[in-house]
């Protein structure tokens, strides 16, 4: 379609149209004086030959549903291509050190700037990285404590390595900068001491063939296995725990203890010898150099974390601990609120009027202060003051994180340059999106472009321009329906975008359900929550609410998921990969009651469903299964005798020998960015000939991995197993998924709704607790609206869901609202409001109340 403009941008467009490359001096005037990007033929991922002419210097917001192609031409486009254009100015050898985006599939770009990508992503695997390290403030404290610090008399100066806990100069020499060690104890290996040794008494030994290695290895010893633990002489149970003794002895598999003592008395064969290891020493070997995440993760569950003896817990040597400024050492500094941190630096702008002050070590300190104060009342305008210094990046929300990045670029103050941004009003509250939307503009009155990818309705509504992709997901979108003015969009009939815009009727007030029972949590103690007393309705669709910060994910996704999940037995995986035990820290309080009506529990997190792109939505969802058992059941399968795993690109049988079932060959370019291309052998599909020549239904296993969520409901739509899982996926809103999509390529949110769905298949057994943090994250609101559907099915098949969140449209629905804040940080972690929508939206102490009851009719 023809793109829309303002007067202004419209003058000089009529002139004779140039290429991206023109070596003419009249072209490139009038790409400098044009203040518009010029995009033809735009055809990167779903677009379809895309034409579209954008404003420079303007808030521009790429809308429209899940899957679009809004980020296709926002990020996949515009950026890569800026990008590009960049490195081609680098020399080859400082290219190597950029992650370099593919070219994007393009005819023409003209008057693009340079480009800042800010995307949503997860913070750093490891929690030695924080706020401090992202928004380069911990360089600032260091350089201030190193040469304007105040030290012990005496004490020569340090260098600013030294109060690093990242650098061998600063990290304390018992814990190496962790601030805390690890330690195992009869109690946290022996969770049952009622249980013999043969009945896995010892918890913390591994399961299946190695457990039972070392309980026949302990028979052959002598030791009583199936006497309960509590009465073995605490000599034998320290030894099995805690000996560092490996000896090698016979084992004699299957016999009982008195067929061992015969066969050793008889010097019998033994089946084999095995070596004994101890339960402690177990742990610690297997927590330090196992390479499966999944067994750290298990053994961590037998550790105590404890403080450092020696730093407590501050991570540093003790000289640097020793140098203090305004009376705080530097871990004290960093363990700070930062809203409290600019108050107490405000202080030093000012220089102190004593007689025997230090002129140098003063002028150091205002000069340090001035920069970090500028800093720091940026973050505090985009509502991360709660935050403090050594948060470390792996507790952050993918939105914190970007606005920790946001906040280094306004400080930064560039001028002429294009930020291309993800979503940034991600996990904000409605009030916090307020103070999102002056900093995008302090970024604009700068000089700036903004692109931003959204679907929350306010940023759209703040833009000055509009560019609507869709009109629908995958194959059905790629198109621009609009390029304008917020208001024109009103005309654009084919614009989902526009109904929800536009919308003028107010979200009619509902009749919440009544709840069957009440989960009485009481004396909550985790991050900000003090002490918090809180009841959770059952049998209903609760969403917590709260500023950004406030505890809302504390309540909900740590200490509920941690004290329910101990009643009921279940083990929760850890947050994060192997540094997660430095964080991970348990809820304390306790159940008053309710838990008769709960017998699963699931929480359904943004991970990823897979860390490898042979992990994929149809695999987890278990349709692949069934997929592959119909092409084993055609004619042709069967002449061959080729069974499922024959239709697995897993399975060397049936996969492509020259690419292993990956489908590309990756070619290596010195310099440059290595070169995917598809296998030659295969051409992409994964599978040998002999495999794609079995059909069902004229297509071959390959086409249908290619195909949609919603092209694959049309083709299955006579096989019921097949359809529900189907159909449930497009109604969280996946329909324009693939089926074969990689698991590398999904978003969180993608992630977790693809979790959901596989939940919902199986939801009608009921009495399940749900837990879901922001399901709404990357949702259009029409997305939003089929998520809320399967959500009140869930509620309706017997369940209680407890979700987490910021979206109206969500709350309003929902039955029982929880608010927690008032604030964020220290600020936050009380209980506010409880009640229905109805309720909560008239409480004047809620933060929430006024968007509610802007959404709600009566």
């Amino acid at each position: 379609m023809e793109p829309l403009l303002t007067e202004e941008m419209s003058a000089g467009l009529d002139e004779p149209k140039s290429g991206a490359i023109d070596g003419s001096g009249g072209a490139r005037a009038r790409r400098q004086r044009d203040p518009i990007v010029r995009l033809r033929g735009g055809r990167e991922h779903n677009l379809k030959n895309v034409d579209v002419d954008i404003p420079r210097d303007q808030l521009v917001v790429f809308t429209g549903v899940s899957g679009s192609g809004k980020s296709s031409l926002a990020f996949g486009t515009l950026y890569a291509e800026a990008q590009r254009r960049y490195l081609d100015s680098v020399s080859p050898y400082a290219r190597r050190l950029f992650h370099q985006l593919s070219t994007p599939d393009i005819d023409s770009i003209e008057g693009l700037p340079p480009a800042v990508a800010l995307q949503q992503q997860r913070g750093s695997p490891t929690t030695r990285s924080s706020v401090g390290s992202v928004t380069t403030l911990s360089n600032l404290i260091r350089m201030m404590y190193s040469r304007a610090g105040d030290y012990l008399p005496g004490r020569p100066m340090l260098y600013a390595e030294s109060f690093s806990a990242n650098r061998a100069e600063g990290a304390c020499p018992v814990c190496h900068g962790l601030g805390h060690i690890y330690e195992v104890s009869e109690e946290s290996m022996v969770l049952d001491k009622s249980l013999t040794i043969r009945n896995r008494a010892v918890s913390a030994w591994p399961t299946a063939w190695q457990g039972q290695n070392l309980r026949d290895i302990l028979v052959t010893l002598g030791y009583d296995v199936d006497k309960p633990w509590r009465e073995l002489p605490k000599k034998d149970r320290d030894w099995i725990l805690f000996t560092d003794e490996q000896p090698t002895v016979p084992v004699y598999a299957g016999f009982t203890p008195a067929e061992t003592r015969r066969a050793l008395r008889q010097k019998m064969e033994p089946s084999y010898m095995g070596t004994f290891t101890g339960a402690k020493r177990y742990v610690l070997n297997t927590f330090a150099n196992s390479q499966s995440a999944m067994m750290k993760n298990r053994v961590s569950r037998y550790m105590l974390s404890k403080p450092c003896s020696s730093c407590h817990g501050k991570r540093l040597r003790a000289d640097a601990l020793d140098v203090t400024i305004g009376g705080f050492d530097i871990a004290d500094m960093a363990a700070m609120p930062m809203k409290r941190m600019n108050g107490l630096f405000r202080g030093f702008l000012t220089p102190s009027r004593g007689k025997n002050r230090n002129v140098e070590k003063e002028t150091v300190r205002e000069r340090i202060a001035k920069d970090v104060v500028a800093r720091l009342v940026v973050l505090d305008d985009l509502g991360l003051g709660y935050l403090s210094m050594d948060r470390s990046t792996p507790t952050l929300s993918p939105g914190e994180l970007q606005r920790l990045r946001l906040a280094t670029q306004l400080h930064s103050n560039l001028f002429g340059v294009v930020y291309v941004l993800d979503e940034p009003s991600a996990g904000l509250h409605p009030h916090d999106t307020e103070a999102l939307l002056r900093a995008l503009d302090a970024l604009k009155e700068s000089g700036n472009s903004l692109f931003v990818v959204e679907h929350e309705l306010d940023v759209i509504r703040h833009a000055d321009w509009v560019v609507d992709v869709g009109p629908g997901a995958g194959g059905e979108g790629g198109e621009v329906l609009y390029s304008g003015p917020p208001d024109g969009l009103r005309r654009v009939d084919k614009s989902e975008t526009r109904r929800y815009l536009f919308a003028e009727k107010a979200t009619p007030a509902r009749q919440p359900r009544v709840a069957k029972d009440w989960l009485h949590l009481k004396g909550v103690h985790l991050h900000n929550l003090k002490g918090l007393d809180v009841a959770i309705p059952m049998g209903v669709l609760t969403t917590v609410t709260g500023v950004s910060g406030s505890g809302k994910s504390t309540l909900v996704s740590h200490a509920v998921v941690d004290l329910v999940a101990e009643h009921l037995g279940q083990s929760i995986e850890s947050a994060d990969e192997d540094d997660s035990m430095a964080e991970t820290k348990a809820a304390t309080g306790y159940i008053a009651g309710g838990l008769s009506g709960i017998r699963r529990l699931i929480r359904v997190d943004q991970k990823p469903i897979g860390r490898t792109p042979r992990s994929n939505m149809a695999t987890y969802t278990g349709v692949f299964d069934h997929i592959r058992q119909l092409f084993a059941n055609t004619k042709i399968a069967q002449q061959r005798k080729y069974d499922a795993g024959r239709f697995s690109f897993n399975v060397a049988k049936g996969r492509c020998e020259r690419c292993a079932g990956e489908g590309f060959i990756c070619v290596e370019l010195l310099f440059l960015p290595s070169v995917y291309s598809p296998c030659p052998v295969c051409n992409g599909s994964r599978f040998n000939q002999k495999t794609l020549e079995v059909t069902y239904r004229g297509k071959n296993i390959a086409d249908v991995l290619t195909m949609t969520v919603s092209a694959a409901i049309e083709f299955f739509k006579e096989d019921a197993q097949a359809l529900k899982t189907l159909i449930v996926l497009r109604e969280v809103g996946l329909g324009y998924l693939r089926l074969g999509q990689p698991a590398t390529e999904l978003s969180g949110g993608e992630a977790q709704r693809i979790k959901l769905a596989t939940e919902l298949q199986r939801a009608g057994r009921g009495d399940a607790l749900y837990v879901l943090d922001e399901p709404t994250t990357g949702l259009h609101p029409l997305d939003v609206e089929r998520l809320l559907v399967q959500l009140q099915l869930l509620v309706d098949a017997g369940n209680t869901v407890v979700v987490v969140e910021h979206d109206m449209e969500i709350i309003a629905a929902s039955d029982w609202i929880i608010d927690i804040g008032p604030g964020a940080g220290d600020e936050g972690g009380r209980l506010v409001a409880s009640g229905t929508p109805q309720q909560i939206s008239t409480d004047k102490n809620s933060k929430t109340a006024p968007y509610l009851a802007n959404r709600l009719s009566f």
